[in-house]
């Protein structure tokens, strides 16, 4: 698999199947080497994936992530060699566990200790049996991980990590602790907007959900935020962190510090800056360009 430097992050809930065959066409036509997708209460998506993988020719169809807590790790294996099969190769299966409000209050399961549980999964997705067709190539794993203990497992169970709502600074510790020949594709919010209020507050709306997510909490404290920068729909401070506004050149100068920090490939998530669910397509147009 020839992961690019470069990939879009979008949740493909916002549109109808059509048009988002038409979306990850696009994503292709403007050169991004991937689309990554989530799994909350929409589309099944690795279902999906099926749908985005037929309808392109070398676009990569990335999880970004599939919930373990969703299916057993019999039916994931099945799906991700499955998957890459039937598209030569072109699907990543990105996993993850998801946060205990979820997995507890959404899908009625109970919410165990995130390491164990995922290397336990892990392990039980090594013996799964599996006997139809398979790719040419091993299909690759990653994890989202975003705590030394979460990523030193990515490390020694899968293929990589896929850190989501991070800075260039969490890059830079992540690549330290996974080592060399691993996959460190962080996902990076965007938002093509110079004007300070108007960009601030338009993240805040995209942030404030994340803000409430105990794991994303507990893991940008590691990185200097305090519970004063959580308060009042976010600080200045955590908004600009996360959040890459201004022009192309700032925006780029973001991916840019991802990359000098150790990532491979940066997937962008381009936010509209009139609060709009879909991505910004102006902003992922300009930000393909070499």
């Amino acid at each position: 698999m020839q992961l690019g430097k470069l990939g879009v992050w979008a949740s493909t809930d916002v549109y109808s199947a059509g048009d988002a065959a038409q979306f990850a066409k696009d994503v292709e036509s403007w050169g991004y080497s991937a689309l990554w997708m989530p799994e909350t209460f929409g589309r099944n998506p690795l279902v999906h994936s099926a749908w985005l993988l037929a309808n392109t020719a070398k676009l990569i169809v990335a999880t970004g992530i599939a919930n373990i807590y969703a299916r057993d790790a019999v039916a994931t294996k099945s799906a991700q060699n499955t998957l890459a099969e039937q598209s030569g190769g072109r699907f990543l299966l990105g996993l993850g566990v998801s946060h205990a409000p979820l997995v507890e209050g959404g899908r009625g399961h109970t919410y165990g200790k995130p390491v164990a549980t995922m290397r336990a999964y892990l392990e039980a997705m090594e013996k799964a049996p599996y006997m139809g067709p398979v790719s040419r190539e091993k299909p690759l794993t990653i994890l989202a991980a975003l705590r030394p203990n979460m990523l030193a497992l990515s490390a020694e169970k899968s293929d990589g990590a896929h850190p989501y709502n991070t800075t260039p600074q969490h890059t830079a510790e992540a690549r330290a602790i996974l080592g060399s020949g691993k996959l460190l594709c962080p996902e990076q919010m965007v938002m093509l907007e110079t004007d300070p209020a108007r960009a601030r507050s338009a993240a805040r709306k995209s942030l404030a959900r994340y803000f409430r997510a105990p794991n994303y909490q507990n893991s940008l404290k590691r990185l200097g935020f305090t519970d004063d920068d959580f308060a009042a729909e976010g600080s200045d401070r955590v908004i600009d962190g996360l959040v890459a506004w201004g022009d192309e050149v700032a925006i780029r100068r973001r991916i840019q510090e991802h990359w000098d920090a150790g990532a491979d490939h940066v997937c962008i998530q381009a936010l509209d800056p009139s609060g709009d669910l879909k991505p910004d397509r102006k902003a992922l147009a300009l930000l393909a360009k070499a």
